[in-house]
């Protein structure tokens, strides 16, 4: 079975990361979410990092706010996916969070989603374990052809609501 890692430098993140856990869930993706700090508990960062693969994870999501470091420190200590999730902040809106994650050393990747987008890292996740999944391939597959569906609902309203004008 799948498994990703979210982790977050603070509890008040969660809100943030809540989005990620669910849209894995909701793909049968087992979940482990912690709070670890890359400022506060960096030796549990590093253990986490190198005990991850050992632990059955896939992929790792780290959220973190300000300077952010989180991602780019777990990323230094493994060669799992890593994927970045700044969190908007009081001080510069969350640009401060991106930058900080998006702007990793040469030889240090961090893939980074938009501030707050808890939902599109959970579905980066997914598709990256789409790579070696095939049953998360077909219902990623499933879930955008919904999305699509959806979308050509709503033109195909609005215009029988513009006829009406």
């Amino acid at each position: 079975m799948a498994k990703v890692a979210i982790l977050m430098g603070s509890k008040s993140d969660f809100p943030v990361v809540r989005p990620a856990a669910e849209a894995l869930k909701k793909f049968g993706v087992e979940t482990e979410v912690r709070v670890i700090s890359a400022h506060r508990t960096p030796d549990e960062a590093h253990a986490f990092a190198e005990n991850a693969e050992k632990n059955g994870v896939e992929v790792i999501v780290c959220a973190a706010g300000k300077a952010a470091h989180l991602g780019g420190v777990i990323a230094a200590y493994t060669t799992l996916p890593v994927i970045g999730l700044p969190v908007k902040t009081d001080m510069m809106g969350g640009l401060d969070s991106l930058l900080s994650i998006v702007q990793m050393p040469s030889g240090i990747p961090v893939a980074t989603v938009g501030v707050n987008g808890g939902e599109n890292a959970g579905l980066l996740a997914l598709e990256i374990l789409g790579v070696k999944y095939p049953d998360i391939a077909r219902k990623l597959k499933e879930f955008k052809a919904s999305m699509a569906n959806k979308i050509n609902a709503d033109d195909k309203a609005l215009q029988e609501e513009l006829k009406n004008l």
